[in-house]
């Protein structure tokens, strides 16, 4: 027996020192990724783990800066603490400062942190389309690295599902003609993954399916070289509607999610092939690509259950997880919380509750997926004992507005995890529906991972500025100062899920108001002015800083696309005066503003249609396919649909090249038409102009073309244009 003890315990000491030479390697590959001629000044080690939570060290020996943590995300974290804290950098999706001394600066006193948190959980479905749809390895590789600096352990992993499918459907008979209306196109497969659309934006090339799938495996390969653990996706019911012809016996249900898509189908959890299918697909993807033991379902994603009975509910749930620990008894059922937020209606608390207790407490951990909007361990004591993750969701559709809850952020998650009534709160997470936007946020939540006290921004937000301008300057600072009482402050008292758009971006009209294309602030923008002033007296001193220039570009953007209501607002007063000399001026005005935002937004790749396009078309191997992956990328971010599409400017931009090639066009027939009423004398036809205006989105939508892929102009002197152009005039009219 003894024998056998210490048979074991050489096996363990075996594969942790295995897999610590794994971390330390795939750590020591991250530096040099980002410091080529100075990762040789930092020596890398391993310790252990404090109660299976992360652990870092950072001090100085022999010239060297020795780094010691638990994984390969502790080390990596410990190198980015070590950029910030000590050597003033940054490294942002928008703006990067690696400008280091040739001698790096000495840690004078051994530095450790302790996280407490065992889940740093990152990315949402819908992240994967709105900003991720076109990526490559190398754009994946620069991601993992951003995850494992800002101590990301605990990736969603969903690229080349489809492929794993495809496979499984297959093996069960379904030809490709049968398959060919359920894959959607690559844009959308977000919310194919979730079950609630079919086939649009498709057919889907197999090609498609195969390089992806080849993709996920060097994604999750490097993932797990660094110590995490990425979540995959597991069987929610959704199958191909030719399973209605198939298996005429099945118990299915039909489901629309939205009007404008065709009906998709959900086999009931009762039915005996649902298990028998959930434990065919977690075999497969296990035998492909491997298995951390957590799994993502996500079984009524804004759809309602057919009944609201909790006894049924329970039954559900029960089945589900089932399903998943047929295949594998480890198996943890890792749910999106998002039901409970956007559905509170059906789930109060009887169903809530009989959802989730019907599935063993660690076999289940909850995403509240927008804690910082509406807590929903709140109202539900916890999550009634199920371990739970608090994300910060911020972005919806991966729009381009400067906006956020910075006061929350800094202090929400730490309370919640000190509060005696939060239950298992075992992690924190970014949960975004769009990133590469208001990078401050991103920076500022993934700084709770190494504390458990509330983050003070009053000397948070300086050291910010300096590591992301390389230098302070008090100028920079009071304009941030200004943007978190602005834009990153949202009332406490309002209800309002994410920030204001553009009246440009808006579908023509004579209201100020849209569904999607919202425009109502949560700020006075005579107060954002003030802070475009504080940036714009910064720009001679910081003006060679990557992070200013993007930021100086950003708020200028912001009161630029701010303006344009006030100038709608005069355009509308003078149609219903009849005054057309004030209408063909003001809606000059309006065009000249959208040429002059579009210049601005040239000279940043961040603000750019071209990439979004070229980058989609890169992935076709025939002029067919790359004609397909052109039309989604274009929908997308559109349309959404067809050109019936209810969900049309979801996720609007403010891009160049958009801006000029979409936006524009759509406002200059409105008011070639509205110039044309006027003269006539004749009432606006707006279901006239509707129509008109979404059958020429739908062209655009399919029409082939090239956009710009590099930049045009100095962004810095294109801002300070733009200031000396429209603030005095802003002034005049915010007052």
């Amino acid at each position: 027996m003894k024998i056998k003890i210490l048979f074991v315990a050489l096996l363990v000491l075996s594969f942790n020192n295995l897999w610590s030479q794994v971390y330390l390697a795939s750590s020591n590959q991250l530096i040099a990724r980002i410091l080529p001629k100075q990762h040789q000044a930092f020596v890398t080690k391993s310790i252990a783990a404090v109660n299976g939570k992360d652990v870092f060290e950072i001090e100085s020996k022999n010239n060297k800066i020795v780094l010691s943590g638990s994984s390969g995300v502790a080390l990596a974290s410990a190198f980015y603490h070590y950029l910030t804290e000590y050597a003033h950098c940054q490294m942002t999706w928008n703006g990067t400062n690696l400008n280091l001394p040739a001698t790096l600066p000495a840690v004078k006193t051994k530095i450790r942190k302790e996280t407490p948190y065992d889940y740093r959980y990152y990315l949402n479905y819908c992240t994967f389309n709105y900003s991720m749809s076109w990526w490559d390895w190398s754009r994946w590789e620069k991601e993992i690295d951003w995850m494992a600096l800002h101590g990301i352990n605990m990736p969603l992993a969903i690229t080349g599902e489809e492929y794993t499918w495809y496979l499984l459907y297959k093996e069960m008979g379904f030809s490709d003609e049968e398959l060919k209306g359920f894959f959607t196109g690559p844009a959308y497969f977000s919310w194919f993954w979730m079950g609630n659309i079919d086939g649009w934006g498709g057919p889907l090339p197999i090609s498609w399916m195969k390089s992806h799938f080849e993709l996920q495996k060097k994604i999750l390969v490097r993932q797990r070289s660094l110590g995490m653990k990425p979540v995959l996706p597991a069987f929610t019911g959704h199958v191909p509607a030719a399973f209605k012809n198939k298996f005429p016996n099945a118990k299915l249900k039909a489901t629309n999610w939205t009007n404008g898509f065709a009906d998709t189908y959900i086999l009931d959890s009762e039915d005996p092939m649902f298990a028998q299918i959930g434990k065919k697909f977690l075999q497969k993807q296990t035998e492909l690509l491997g298995t951390d033991h957590l799994y993502s379902a996500d079984t009524f994603n804004e759809n309602e259950p057919p009944s609201a009975d909790p006894e049924f509910l329970g039954k559900l749930s029960a089945r589900v997880y089932d399903g998943m620990a047929q295949a594998d008894p480890k198996a943890v059922w890792v749910m999106q919380g998002w039901l409970f937020y956007s559905d509170r209606k059906f789930w109060k608390e009887p169903q809530t509750e009989a959802l989730l207790k019907a599935v063993p407490n660690d076999k289940m951990i909850l995403l509240d997926l927008a804690t910082e909007i509406e807590p929903v361990w709140k109202r539900t004591q916890g999550f009634y004992g199920k371990p739970w993750i608090w994300n910060m969701l911020h972005n919806f559709g991966g729009n381009t507005n400067l906006f956020g809850r910075m006061d929350v952020v800094a202090t929400a998650p730490a309370e919640a995890l000190n509060n005696p009534q939060s239950g298992k709160m075992k992690g924190i997470g970014l949960s975004m529906e769009g990133i590469e936007q208001n990078p401050v946020l991103y920076e500022l939540m993934m700084d709770n991972t190494w504390q458990s006290k509330p983050i003070d921004l009053k000397t948070w937000l300086p050291k910010f500025v300096r590591n992301r301008y390389g230098k302070s300057n008090v100028n920079a600072l009071k304009g941030w100062e200004i943007l978190r009482k602005t834009v990153y402050n949202v009332p406490a008292d309002k209800y309002i899920r994410d920030g204001a758009e553009s009246i440009i971006q808006a579908r023509p009209t004579f209201d100020s108001l849209t569904r999607w294309a919202k425009t109502t602030l949560n700020y006075r923008e005579k107060d954002l002015l003030l802070g475009w002033d504080e940036f714009v007296k910064a720009a001679a001193f910081c003006k060679t800083s990557d992070g200013f220039q993007y930021d100086l570009v950003d708020i200028t953007r912001q009161v630029m696309a701010n303006y344009a209501l006030p100038i709608q607002r005069n355009i509308v007063a003078a149609y219903r005066k009849k005054d057309l000399v004030k209408f063909k001026k003001e809606s000059s005005k309006f065009i000249q503003l959208i040429d002059d935002m579009d210049r601005l937004l040239a000279s940043r790749k961040d603000f750019m249609l071209g990439p979004w396009v070229s980058d989609a078309r890169q992935w076709g191997e025939t002029p067919a396919e790359k004609a397909l992956y052109e039309m989604n990328a274009k929908d997308l971010i559109t349309l959404w649909g067809d050109a019936k599409s209810p969900l049309n400017e979801y996720a609007c931009r403010q891009w160049s090249g958009l801006l000029t090639d979409f936006y524009k066009p759509r406002w200059q027939l409105f008011f070639t038409r509205a110039e044309q009423s006027l003269k006539q004398q004749n009432d606006f036809n707006t279901s006239q102009f509707n129509e008109e205006i979404s059958n020429w989105e739908w062209k655009w939508v399919n029409q082939r073309k090239d956009y710009p892929t590099k930049t045009v102009g100095n962004p810095v002197n294109l801002a300070l244009e733009m200031y000396q152009k429209y603030r005095k005039t802003m002034g005049i009219i915010h007052q």
